[in-house]
């Protein structure tokens, strides 16, 4: 009752006002890390948590059908909208043609750990942000290796928890304020952690910052990982 709540107050206003509160960091360099690591894609791929749909118009030619989900009914009405506004728009924020405006697109409500997908579906799988937020991150994984083609690749950007043991700390202290605040945000989460335990080999997971992140968000992970052949 009381997550019903949460999700029917705090949620919506959350969803609403995603874009929003990461306008500033977008701008100051996430947009063209998002765009770094999604030039990797290709083939079918598929966005786990694709929230308001922030990547969609990113992925590159090489990618020839894309499946979003999203578990969060305001946060997928968000992003059926930016999907319909961008392929009637030629498929660009510029309105300038590209593949978003012919490649098939499909929006599927649901959670990370219970993908309605068979096995060995996708070439590419992909989550931005997201692995932070899943109830459950080992169910998560162990459904993106199940539903990758055998050789097939997993393409992450997250934020971790940081190596610096003093923010660290910070990060544990304010796990539960901002676990509220971020709808379900886990700051000190060690993300490379449960992809090495995971059934996929992690490729290469390059450290850096979030710009204009709230110091317990800061560090982030960039890479792939593979499912084995």
């Amino acid at each position: 009752m009381l997550r019903k709540l949460y999700d029917a107050t705090w949620g919506r206003l959350f969803a609403a006002t995603y874009d929003w509160f990461l306008g500033a960091t977008e701008k100051a360099g996430l947009h063209d890390m998002r765009r770094e690591l999604l030039s990797e894609a290709s083939g079918r791929t598929l966005e786990i948590g694709a929230g308001t749909g922030l990547n969609h118009d990113l992925y590159p030619d090489a990618v020839t059908e894309l499946v979003l989900t999203e578990p969060f009914e305001p946060m997928a009405r968000r992003l059926r909208e930016r999907v319909a506004a961008q392929a009637s728009a030629g498929g660009s924020a510029s309105g300038a043609a590209g593949p978003a405006a012919v490649r098939p697109t499909e929006i599927v409500e649901a959670p990370g750990d219970a993908l309605p997908f068979p096995d060995d579906s996708f070439d590419t799988v992909v989550v931005t942000l997201v692995l932070c937020t899943v109830p459950d991150p080992a169910a998560t994984l162990a459904e993106v290796a199940r539903v990758l083609e055998p050789g097939g690749r997993m393409l992450f950007l997250e934020h971790v928890r940081a190596d610096d043991e003093s923010l660290a700390r910070w990060q544990d202290r304010l796990h539960g304020p901002w676990y509220a605040f971020g709808h379900g945000c886990n700051c000190n989460r060690d993300t490379l952690a449960a992809i090495e335990r995971s059934p996929l080999s992690v490729e290469h997971a390059d450290p850096g910052e979030m710009p204009k992140a709230p110091p317990i968000v800061r560090p982030i992970l960039t890479g792939s990982a593979r499912r084995a052949a």
